[in-house]
């Protein structure tokens, strides 16, 4: 669950996968899973593990802990009782010191086996990157992990006892333990390289434990901001232990203790110190009506009295406190951590279906409902669906009499009605089935050009307009052709034609030859046409078309 190592480690293999190898489908794998431990690192609520100092003390311990102390890692909800049963199965014949001060040379230069056991805090060492407040359960990773300061906290007790207020005179020597690595490392576990003491006095325990007081009531309320779920039971217990003075005294120990007129006289030196302290006090009222007004939010019927009394003692505290130390505000902070968690950046397109843009096919489709789309319908020509006439055609093709173009003018009107007839029937239905005739149509009436052919293999037969083209066959007699003159009837057999060049009906084959390789665009003028069997200018009807 450190997954603040693996998005470092994933940022080292991005690099690779992008600017050296380009294996862009490792490259989205690997950040599907940042993206998954980032997401990961704000929900997840992850244990905090104990940390623990051990020394071994003795000549009896092997030399590389002999007389050392070490920094362990507990695992993940283990108590100190459990280590310790853990760590003395190791050492079966160790016996196992009852304090926590560091022993005498008496025992260090026995030639027994002496283990010392405690529980240390992890000093949070924040990198230099949280240049400004975040989120807690962001810095909560810190403040177990990537750590090599440790500190163990003892009180001392100095001057004349009090009995009635045991914080005046309450001191705290604390130890500071520094290991020659962060931990957690390639081990759960190194060595002490450094250890230093410091004394904290009571006035600087005091607001040390203000401060901590603070920021836990803090933390609490906005997990709960961000995870309405979490259960209650912790947020009463620490409410209730600040707020109700029967519990743990409150802060009133230390108005006695401190903010008396003896103290101040005695200590002019700590008058910062003391209006530090109140200035916390102030703030702690605040934290706790926010505490205290997602505590009701969230209460069951069955723990609505105790809510009941926990506001009257608030209620209570907060007279006095505002009274004698003025009013603090929070800002926006909290509300901010209410909504702590960034909004989507995706808006979601809600534009109404009228004003929508649309796509070609709904234009198209809606564009039929009023005015027909298909060809041969009213407003539409059927022409451009037609083949195209050839672009080199010859001159005498284009020049066709009156006669030709009346049939093909009545075969058009033919054609025209049917497709009328057809697309009648179609409109009616959706307009799914329009489409898919009209695509029918379109590969219907376009048929694909024939191959061309070389000019070697063009043999010698004569069209209607009697044009000659070269034969590799050697001619016959000379005969002159007739003039062209206006044809009242196209109907030509194939006798009369190739007696007009000098063949005999002997010298036809029984066989047809093939039809010759086209040359160019124009030598369709080279075949021989037939009205009854081919119309000179149009292709005959789609309906009406047979395969070769």
């Amino acid at each position: 669950q450190m997954w603040e190592e693996a998005i470092a480690l994933g940022k080292e293999l991005a690099e690779q996968y992008e600017n050296e190898m380009f294996d862009y489908e490792q490259l989205s794998e690997l950040l599907r899973k940042q993206a998954q431990f980032y997401e990961n690192i704000v929900k997840v609520i992850r244990p905090k593990p104990d940390y623990f100092a051990v020394g071994y003390y003795g000549q009896g311990f092997p030399t590389f802990i002999r007389n050392k102390v070490f920094i362990y890692r507990g695992k993940e909800y283990e108590r100190r009782e459990d280590f310790e049963a853990r760590l003395l199965t190791q050492f079966p014949n160790a016996e196992k010191m009852k304090t926590t001060s560091p022993p005498g040379d008496d025992i260090k230069n026995s030639s027994g086996q002496y283990i010392q056991c405690f529980t240390v805090k992890p000093k949070l060492d924040l990198p230099s990157k949280f240049h400004r407040p975040v989120s807690e359960q962001i810095v909560s990773f810190y403040r177990v992990n990537e750590v090599q300061r440790f500190e163990y906290s003892r009180p001392v007790r100095k001057g004349e006892k009090n009995p009635d207020n045991e914080f005046a005179n309450m001191w705290i020597e604390r130890t500071i333990y520094v290991t020659a690595y962060k931990l957690p490392g390639i081990l759960r576990w190194f060595e002490v390289k450094s250890v230093f003491m410091v004394e904290i006095s009571p006035l600087e325990n005091a607001i040390e434990t203000m401060q901590l007081t603070n920021d836990k009531i803090n933390n609490m309320v906005q997990q709960h901001l961000n995870d309405p779920n979490l259960p209650i039971n912790p947020l009463s217990m620490l409410l209730n232990g600040i707020v109700d003075p029967a519990v743990m005294g409150g802060f009133a120990n230390y108005e006695k203790a401190f903010f008396t007129e003896k103290y101040m006289h005695e200590h002019p030196e700590d008058h910062d110190k003391i209006e530090k302290l109140k200035d916390l006090i102030a703030w702690q009222i605040p934290f706790l009506a926010e505490g205290i007004r997602i505590h009701g939010e969230k209460v069951t019927e069955a723990l609505r009295p105790f809510h009941e009394r926990m506001e009257a003692c608030f209620r209570q505290l907060k007279d006095k406190v505002e009274k004698q130390y003025g009013v603090r505000a929070v800002l926006s902070s909290l509300d901010d951590r209410r909504g702590s968690r960034p909004r989507s950046m995706v808006r979601s397109f809600t534009m109404p279906s009228s004003s929508r843009p649309l796509s070609v096919a709904s234009v198209s489709s809606i564009s039929s409902d009023s005015t027909p789309s298909r060809p041969g319908s009213d407003g539409f020509v059927l022409e451009p669906l037609l083949p195209k006439k050839m672009h080199s055609r010859s001159q005498d093709k284009l020049d066709k009499d009156d006669l030709d173009k009346d049939k093909k003018e009545k075969k058009k009107e033919k054609r025209n009605s049917k497709h009328q007839e057809i697309f009648d029937k179609e409109f009616k239905s959706t307009d799914i089935s329009l489409q898919q005739s009209e695509a029918v149509i379109l590969s219907e009436t376009i048929s694909p050009l024939r191959p061309q052919r070389p000019k070697s293999q063009v043999i010698n037969v004569i069209s209607s307009e009697r044009r000659f083209s070269v034969s590799p066959s050697p001619p016959s007699s000379q005969v002159t052709p007739p003039p062209i003159t206006p044809r009242t009837k196209l109907s030509f057999n194939i006798q009369s034609n190739l007696e007009l060049n000098g063949m005999s009906s002997s010298d036809i084959p029984d066989v047809p030859p093939p039809l010759p390789l086209k040359g160019s665009m124009a030598d369709y003028g080279n075949l021989m046409e037939s009205q009854d069997l081919i119309s000179p200018t149009t292709s005959p009807p789609a309906h009406q078309r047979v395969s070769p």
